[in-house]
């Protein structure tokens, strides 16, 4: 995995932290880091989106962002545990991990030629 997409699972990372925000944000210092939370992961997407195909970020990073969502809610939130939510959590990762290894790696490399020209 190169460093451009390294930084597709850090922005999925904040979203996770924005996410969570939004629902338990209760003064102004946790809004004030919900806001910083979605400022660097809508930043980080934008900028991996140049390097990479933009469907296939964009897919990623939601996907990474509703599985690390209801797996924080359980693990943080007093949300109940459930196998049918841990399955589909697996068969989401697996459809995001399977549209990764689909994706050419020639088409970041054409990407990063056609910036340099």
């Amino acid at each position: 995995m190169n460093k451009t997409w390294m930084l597709v699972v850090l922005a999925g990372f904040f979203e996770v932290m924005w996410v969570a925000g939004l629902k338990h944000a209760d003064s102004v210092l946790t809004w004030g880091l919900t806001v910083i939370a979605i400022i660097v992961s809508f930043g980080v997407l934008i900028y991996a989106s140049k390097k990479l195909p933009t469907s296939t970020v964009y897919a990623v990073f939601v996907g990474l962002g509703t599985a690390g969502t209801v797996i924080s809610e359980m693990l943080f939130f007093d949300e109940p545990f459930r196998l049918s939510k841990l399955i589909l959590i697996a068969l989401l990762l697996a459809g995001i991990i399977g549209l990764k290894l689909a994706t050419p790696e020639q088409a970041d490399s054409v990407r990063e030629e056609e910036r340099a020209s």
